[in-house]
């Protein structure tokens, strides 16, 4: 009998178990799994999937919060070559719908904090209660009889995409892809069996799941997953742990700093050795103030659903990233900058950045004329804007479809925005461009204060107005109580473009 070839990823997880058996795997409420429980959970879950009939090539969907019931679901797809599809619990049931229609997923796995909207949109024969991956179930195979080979090149990963406009994109990755990527990050960040990762990501999103999650387990690290985000639950957690990685978006760490500063709470975070931010550009200022805080930098990691890792900061390197920099190219990342006409920058020259890395999209699922769209040559068109300088660090300086043209000039509202969150009194701002019959377009901002301060939008537009030339500076500033925030804790841009609208205000300012 032919032994069947282990998936990549469930392979890696197995080298693991075999390895440390008896080490924690997972922390999670008041359960704790060893790699070997871990295992168990990973192959009663394979169980269940084959006896719905999900096996190779076959979507399966998982939502819900955080649980340990997700990653069985991710490494035991892997290990029938079935196709993982995790929704985000954030998710209205009409988005659900439209993922579980797209995917074409065969059954939905689903929690008691989504229940409503999973019985409102899918049939009852599609859809299980993830508590019953916990009952044992007889299986009509012999140990590893009933798996399949699985190739690195294979489908594994459906990654629906937070667009703000029009339908999600469905990105599919492969089962090499999420191996490959798990150790250039684990490279990257050092991550190993002795370290602890607290998880507070939702598991919805590539950014939890794989580049967070399974990072880890794959490293034989142990991980802390929390079922939501909370900054207190975090903070506190960072201590019960001892952990040594955080991944989060900057929002995360915004609210963790401003929990702390409200209630004059102090954290001993001096065994922390990685506190990664990604998802939103990260602001100086938010930078420097975390750090007067807790002792402990943040720093930026740059990757997109599409491709991963890209950027970031070494663990072993000594070197400090320099300030306005996003890092080193990541491991196994291969980086272009090209001009408009698709030939290469010169260092120091702003050009549009072509990446590909361990995991590069293999195409959008249902797409293969927006696929073609995106690739050049092998490389993913990014959007982004930004230039490489002679020590080989990377800048962002944009992304082409934000920039705002005024009157034939450039602004680039990251640019904006970091200006404006460098006035003490500023906690986040968001900036967009907005029509103006005399230049086309101008830059308009929304700004959040710290809680306690104060400042009006003339100050706010004099203080930008000392490190940007007059033509960035905003044509009207409102201030508001938040932001509202899209399914990944990113600003909603499209929501306050919608909320500009609304209000109205003219060419003044708010």
């Amino acid at each position: 009998m032919t032994t069947a070839r282990p998936s990549p990823v469930y392979g890696a997880l197995l080298e693991i178990v075999a390895r440390q058996p008896d080490k924690v795997a997972m922390t999670f409420e008041d359960r704790t799994l060893t790699y070997a429980d871990f295992l168990g959970g990973v192959d009663r879950t394979a169980t269940h999937f084959r006896a719905a009939r999900i096996g190779p090539g076959v979507a399966v969907a998982m939502y819900g919060q955080n649980s340990p019931e997700i990653m069985f679901g991710y490494y035991a797809a892997a290990r029938l070559g079935a196709i993982f599809v995790p929704v985000n619990s954030a998710l209205t049931a009409a988005e659900v719908d439209y993922t579980l229609q797209h995917s074409g997923a065969s059954k939905l796995y689903f929690d008691d904090s989504v229940g409503e909207a999973a019985r409102a949109v899918v049939p009852a024969a599609m859809r299980i209660h993830i508590d019953t991956l916990a009952e044992p179930i007889a299986d009509a195979t012999d140990g590893n009889e009933g798996d399949v080979s699985v190739t690195p090149d294979d489908d594994f990963l459906i990654m629906y995409t937070s667009g703000t406009t029009g339908t999600p994109k469905a990105v599919m990755l492969t089962q090499g892809g999420q191996a490959n990527a798990a150790k250039a990050l684990a490279r990257m960040w050092g991550i190993g069996e002795t370290d602890t990762v607290l998880v507070a990501l939702p598991l919805g999103f590539l950014y939890g799941l794989s580049t967070a999650s399974a990072v880890a387990l794959q490293a034989g690290a142990r991980v802390a997953l929390l079922p939501r985000f909370h900054p207190r639950d975090v903070l506190e957690g960072f201590v019960k742990w001892r952990a040594q990685v955080f991944q989060g978006v900057p929002t995360m760490f915004s609210m963790m700093l401003e929990y702390s500063e409200q209630r004059d709470l102090t954290f001993d975070l001096s065994f922390m050795r990685a506190l990664v931010a990604a998802g939103a550009p990260l602001s100086p200022e938010l930078k420097e103030r975390f750090a007067a805080r807790f002792g402990k930098r943040i720093d930026n990691y740059y990757a997109m659903t599409e491709v991963t890792p890209i950027f970031g900061a070494y663990h072993d390197d000594p070197r400090p990233v320099p300030d306005a920099a996003i890092g080193r190219a990541a491991p196994l990342a291969d980086i272009r900058i090209v001009r408009a006409d698709g030939s290469p920058c010169a260092e120091g020259e702003e050009g549009e950045i072509l990446v590909r890395g361990a995991a590069t999209l293999k195409y959008y699922y249902k797409n293969l004329e927006q696929t073609a769209q995106v690739m050049t040559d092998g490389y993913f068109r990014s959007g982004d804007l930004g230039y490489r300088d002679v020590d080989g660090y990377y800048y962002i300086s944009g992304r082409i479809k934000d920039i705002i043209i005024r009157g034939g000039a450039n602004i680039s509202p990251a640019e904006v925005e970091t200006a404006l969150t460098s006035h003490p009194s500023v906690q986040d701002a968001a900036v967009l461009g907005v029509s103006d019959r005399v230049f086309g377009e101008v830059p308009v901002a929304f700004v959040v204060l710290r809680a306690g301060k104060t400042a009006t939008a003339d100050e706010l537009a004099e203080h930008a107005g000392r490190s940007l030339a007059a033509f960035k500076v905003p044509a009207a500033i409102l201030l508001e109580a938040s932001f509202p925030l899209g399914k990944t804790g990113k600003v909603d841009k499209s929501a306050l473009r919608r909320r500009w609208h609304e209000l109205n205000t003219g060419d003044g300012r708010a």
